[in-house]
């Protein structure tokens, strides 16, 4: 195989709907591409719905299949030879790519008009050819072991491949806005965040840090969750949020049993003034319903009364096991059961409310200057700029 005669096709799925908008997705998804494959010597060109990467080093193919396969928006992509719109030359890359023996088919696609043949006319030829080329072969167009697909393109160049990559499907990161994903460090905040991403949600995520409640390592395990998320979001900015005067004033003022639902409501009133900040349009959380007590319907109703914006719970009707193994393939899940505690195991009652009523939380929040506190975390913010593909970040 010659060095660079290697190109990798890539596909999107959805965008084929999104009609006069389309050029919006198309570029976004063609920079993601671009940023995902930054530090790999490549090309990276567009093709009528198509996105051509050339231009690697053999020994690159690997990594650059690896980067492409959590890229959202892309659907599928293959490894094709690229050669001459020559129906001799298409031939010697067939041949090479075919296998020796077994059931196959030749799909044609042509898009270049001056080709001598027409896709199906193109097709019969290749498939001939092979028939003559290697006896053992058998054409069998409805159940074939392998296939063969050439591209004849009007840039010159035919594009011949047989095996199809998937990728993670979904929408271009930063189609739908951004949002912010309330991090803890758990199993399922970090899949909550997976999932929004791939319906397009750029993410900034936030966590609630109650130092000396929890430990400088749970903040650590955090910052870990968001840079294995960065290898699917992109980059994304980690704040962290002083919380523990908040924990504290709670616990000194409220009945012990409304305490995880006040602490969720500030939680929410945060998100909401950060987001007034940065322009976020949503708040992400990882609530499954009635998985713990904080998440009836009763308490997200209380939680989320107190936000003006939506409150996105893509594991709304996921179980445990479902989570997990979400988890798992997306690589968050040997890091979110290392036993180090986030803010919502400190002061947690015996006994909290399960249902509890919107005028009696709001009583229990009398004697607590709600504004001042939120002005005082939202003030206290440590950021931390994350990057994909690399140890890098910045804090301050």
């Amino acid at each position: 195989m010659r060095k660079f005669d290697n190109v990798i096709i890539i596909r999107y799925g959805e965008i084929f709907l999104k009609g006069k908008n389309i050029d919006f997705f198309e570029n976004l998804l063609y920079s993601n591409i671009k940023y995902a494959l930054n530090g790999v010597g490549s090309r990276v060109e567009t093709l009528r719905s198509r996105y051509i990467v050339s231009g690697y080093a053999e020994e690159d193919e690997p990594k650059i299949c690896a980067k492409l396969k959590n890229v959202f928006g892309i659907i599928s992509f293959s490894i094709a030879r690229k050669t001459a719109n020559n129906i001799d030359v298409i031939t010697k890359e067939v041949f090479a790519l075919s296998k020796k023996n077994g059931k196959f088919r030749v799909n044609v696609r042509r898009a270049d008009k001056t080709f001598p043949m027409h896709s199906q006319e193109t097709a019969a030829e290749l498939g001939f050819r092979l028939l003559n080329k290697y006896k053992r072969l058998k054409v069998d167009l409805h159940n074939p072991d392998f296939e063969i697909n050439a591209d004849i393109r009007d840039n010159g160049y035919t594009y011949i491949y047989s095996n199809k990559i998937s990728g993670p499907g979904g929408m271009p990161v930063g189609s739908a806005g951004e949002g912010l994903l309330m991090l803890s460090g758990g199993i399922d905040s970090p899949v909550a965040g997976y999932m929004m991403a791939k319906r397009g949600l750029k993410l900034t995520a936030v966590h609630f840090f109650s130092y000396p409640y929890t430990s400088m390592d749970a903040k650590e395990k955090v910052k870990e969750l968001a840079k294995i998320l960065t290898n699917y979001c992109g980059s994304i900015n980690l704040l962290i949020v002083p919380f523990t005067a908040i924990q504290e004033e709670i616990n000194s003022k409220c009945d012990a049993s409304f305490t995880i639902t006040i602490m969720r409501r500030f939680m929410m009133r945060v998100c909401n003034a950060i987001a007034a900040k940065i322009n976020a349009g949503a708040i992400v959380t990882g609530e499954s319903l009635g998985q713990v007590a904080s998440q009836t319907m009763q308490s997200m109703r209380v939680t989320e009364e107190v936000s003006a914006l939506p409150v996105f719970r893509p594991l709304i009707g996921m179980d445990k096991d479902e989570i997990i193994a979400k988890a798992k393939a997306i690589g968050t899940f040997e890091t979110s059961i290392l036993p180090y505690d986030d803010c919502c195991t400190v002061f947690v009652p015996k006994y909290p409310q399960t249902r509890p009523d919107p005028s009696r939380t709001q009583y229990q929040e009398r004697d607590i200057d709600i504004d001042k506190f939120v002005s005082d975390a939202v003030a206290g913010i440590e950021r931390i700029y994350l990057k994909p593909y690399s140890t890098n970040e910045k804090e301050g």
